[in-house]
């Protein structure tokens, strides 16, 4: 061999192991970016099923809350229409009451709402007609009581029940309709505390 071979071989030597030297610190660099990107890759899997946990948890408790909310409103629907039924049963048991009943709560009516100023009460004409005969009577007393005086009027209101108070131009309505209109809340509250307390 000569000295020229020599040389070259030693050169291909040379070049080989340098090649291989980077090859294999190439390799090392690769193994290593792998290695990154798989740990960057199961840090990314666990990142994102931990967030599907929690919108699956969060989406369970919107959904058991929106539940919850929907029963909620629908017994309280039906409450109110139970009160409602109850306060109407009392209101039409009131109206249909015999003509002796019906009178006296009329006349509890109109101690509570006589004024202590001159003036007329008006009837429907059904209850003109079965009004009892000493009504009249009750009527100038309980106004008498509070100081103040009222004329039956024989002309009849269109009314379904209870009268109308006159007091110098002004009306005051002690229709049962209204009467429990204007109690309203007051009833619901009390029924709702004798059904659902």
């Amino acid at each position: 061999m000569t000295g020229l071979e020599k040389i070259t071989d030693q050169i291909q030597e040379e070049a080989k192991a340098s090649a291989a030297s980077r090859i294999e610190a190439a390799q090392k660099e690769a193994d290593e970016i792998l290695a990154a990107a798989k740990d960057t890759c199961a840090a990314m899997e666990a990142e994102a099923a931990e967030k599907s946990a929690a919108m699956k948890v969060n989406y369970e408790g919107r959904i058991k809350s929106s539940a919850e909310q929907q029963r909620r409103t629908a017994l309280l629907r039906a409450k109110q229409e139970i009160i409602a039924g109850v306060i109407e049963e009392a209101y039409v048991a009131l109206k249909e009451k015999d003509a002796k009943s019906y009178f006296l709560t009329m006349e509890k009516i109109l101690k509570t709402y006589a004024l202590a100023e001159e003036g007329e009460i008006y009837f429907s004409e059904e209850d003109l007609a079965r009004m009892p005969a000493d009504f009249e009577k009750k009527i100038k007393s309980a106004a008498k009581e509070k100081g103040g005086s009222l004329v039956l009027k024989k002309e009849p209101k269109a009314i379904a029940d209870g009268f109308i108070l006159v007091y110098g131009g002004v009306e005051e309505n002690c229709t049962l309709k209204a009467l429990f209109d204007a109690k309203k809340d007051e009833l619901q509250d009390k029924v709702n505390a004798i059904l659902f307390s």
